[in-house]
């Protein structure tokens, strides 16, 4: 099994690269619709769009994508001599993942409050956690890239 995943381990870099661009896209994304419900009434035809545009991102593309990443990174894990499981980067990196795994579901529990006309978060609330993701994401980037410790 382990020779089988040397063997295509490009491969596996390759799609869970992928996975990742398609996860990130929707965590930069879905904080911004919450912007932009924010700023119409609830009940509205523009709120009820607003609420299927979110419930479609998150379901359809982010949490295929999430699911991808964690699914092609565990199997590049397990590829013998790639990852040094002494390594600072490597638990610095693991734990921005998770992290950005918590944010999706933050993500999931702020969409159901919409969906129910129930959001109590001004709009500055969702502006500043479109930041979230762009922190972890450059943390996880120089962890993997730079390897600093």
């Amino acid at each position: 099994m382990i020779d089988a995943l040397a063997s295509i381990m490009l491969w596996l870099k390759a799609f869970h690269i992928m996975s990742f661009i398609a996860w990130m896209a929707g965590l930069f994304y879905l904080p911004r619709l919450f912007v932009y419900h924010c700023q119409v009434a609830p009940g509205t035809a523009e709120s009820e769009r607003f609420k299927v545009m979110e419930y479609k991102l998150l379901r359809f593309i982010m949490m295929p994508a999430m699911i991808s990443t964690f699914l092609f990174g565990g199997l590049l894990s397990a590829v013998p001599g790639l990852v040094d499981w002494h390594s600072g980067w490597w638990i610095t990196k693991l734990a921005c993942v998770l992290a950005m795994a918590g944010f999706n579901g933050a993500c999931g529990r702020w969409r159901r409050d919409f969906a129910n006309d129930r959001n109590t978060r001004p709009e500055r609330f969702y502006r500043m956690a479109n930041e979230v993701p762009t922190v972890l994401m450059m943390i996880i980037v120089i962890m993997v890239v730079v390897r600093p410790f």
